[in-house]
């Protein structure tokens, strides 16, 4: 059970694409640097802004490494290019963009300071979750002993911190440019006292390796921290009688929350009229837990968008529908908290950060772990996260 408290997160990688534009280069020179690496069958200019020229034929070389031998031609003419392979034809298709990407330092202050917005959060909701879990009535904030929360505000901290460092490092591992330190999201009002954080990279993501690595080292890295703080938490928490005379919040169950309760006490729990009454410990874990689902939907620009798109290419965009059909399911069959979610999928869902090499596969080991990633997914996902039980039930 959820302790009462006297008193959502998410995680996207945005990656715009900044450009200056130059003056128009002659055409044969630059079809020159094409053609040491690409047979051309047919060059088009279509109406796309910043498009230079399209060609579309047959790589003369392995895809991998293609780019990086065309760029330090492309840079002296203030080009820069984007592979990818129609499905239906199998062609190769070598698109020239105007311009190159613009470096620029982002300023830290604003991560520092959502960052202590963040702390102040996470202390006053661990504060509140406290108060209930020792049977103080709060009346008013001086009620709120704020260093109370640190348990609660510490864990989440580590696993989010750790998931969006995971990102971080290895978007600096790859050579990323433009990446942002992590932006912490505070919300004191809210049941987690967070919206999560994010990252942004402004600079390309080179191939779909370099885009896997960054999407996935996030849930893995949160992950890593999140299951050890759950299980001591549990260890941690007592097992109590649910009041019958006032109503209660129980945290929803996925199969890894399920299981570490049947490791950590011998039984599953609720069982009768008894369930466990979490600690900040513990409501820190299943948080992350509740996050790492959240990141790890195979939709859109989050992660687990990434791992899939990375797997699959586009033909992911025919999971578009049934995924907003299944979470509008839930939303209808299991809990109105999903509209939210169900909203999101349904306006961003269809947009997937795109590598400008979108035609070398990933490779058999990072497949294993993007397979690992969204079987994760499933083990980590809540269908109900909070269940209200009225007084008497």
């Amino acid at each position: 059970m959820l302790p009462e408290q006297s008193q959502y997160s998410s995680d996207a990688i945005d990656i715009p694409q900044v450009t200056t534009l130059p003056s128009r280069q002659p055409d044969s020179k630059l079809r020159s640097v094409i053609e040491a690496v690409f047979d051309i069958e047919e060059a088009i200019n279509p109406p796309i802004p910043n498009v230079e020229v399209q060609y579309i034929g047959r790589l003369r070389v392995p895809s991998e490494g293609v780019l990086d031998q065309l760029d330090p031609a492309l840079a002296q003419l203030n080009f820069h290019a984007y592979l990818s392979q129609d499905e239906a034809t199998g062609k190769h298709i070598l698109t020239v963009f105007q311009g190159r990407f613009a470096t620029r330092e982002l300023p830290w202050w604003p991560n520092l300071l959502l960052l202590v917005l963040t702390i102040l959060s996470l202390l006053f909701v661990g504060a509140g979750t406290q108060a209930g879990i020792d049977g103080r009535e709060v009346k008013d904030f001086s009620d709120i002993h704020l260093l109370d929360g640190w348990p609660y505000a510490l864990s989440l901290m580590l696993i989010l911190g750790a998931h969006e460092l995971g990102h971080y490092f290895a978007a600096k591992r790859h050579r990323v440019t433009n990446v942002s330190l992590p932006y912490f999201i505070p919300m004191p009002f809210g049941l987690f006292g967070t919206l999560g954080a994010f990252i942004m990279m402004r600079g390309p993501i080179k191939n779909r390796k370099v885009l896997f690595d960054v999407g996935v080292a996030g849930p893995l890295a949160g992950l890593f921290f999140a299951i050890p703080i759950l299980i001591i938490g549990l260890a941690t928490s007592k097992i109590q009688e649910v009041p019958k005379n006032e109503d209660t919040a129980r945290e929803g169950n996925s199969l890894v929350y399920a299981a570490a309760k049947i490791a950590v006490f011998g039984r599953f729990v609720p069982d009768g009229n008894e369930d466990v009454f979490i600690n900040q410990l513990a409501t820190a874990g299943w948080t992350g837990l509740f996050v790492t689902a959240l990141n790890l939907i195979p939709l859109g620009q989050l992660d687990g968008g990434h791992v899939i798109y990375t797997l699959f290419g586009r033909r992911v965009r025919k999971l578009y529908v049934p995924i907003i059909g299944t979470f509008a399911a839930l939303t209808v069959l299991v809990s109105l908290s999903w509209a939210f979610w169900t909203l999101l999928l349904l306006l961003f869902g269809w947009q997937h950060a795109t590598p400008l090499d979108d035609v070398t596969p990933l490779d058999g080991r990072r497949r294993m772990i993007g397979i690992i990633a969204l079987i994760i997914f499933i083990l980590v996902f809540v269908p109900n996260p909070i269940q209200i039980i009225p007084a008497g039930s």
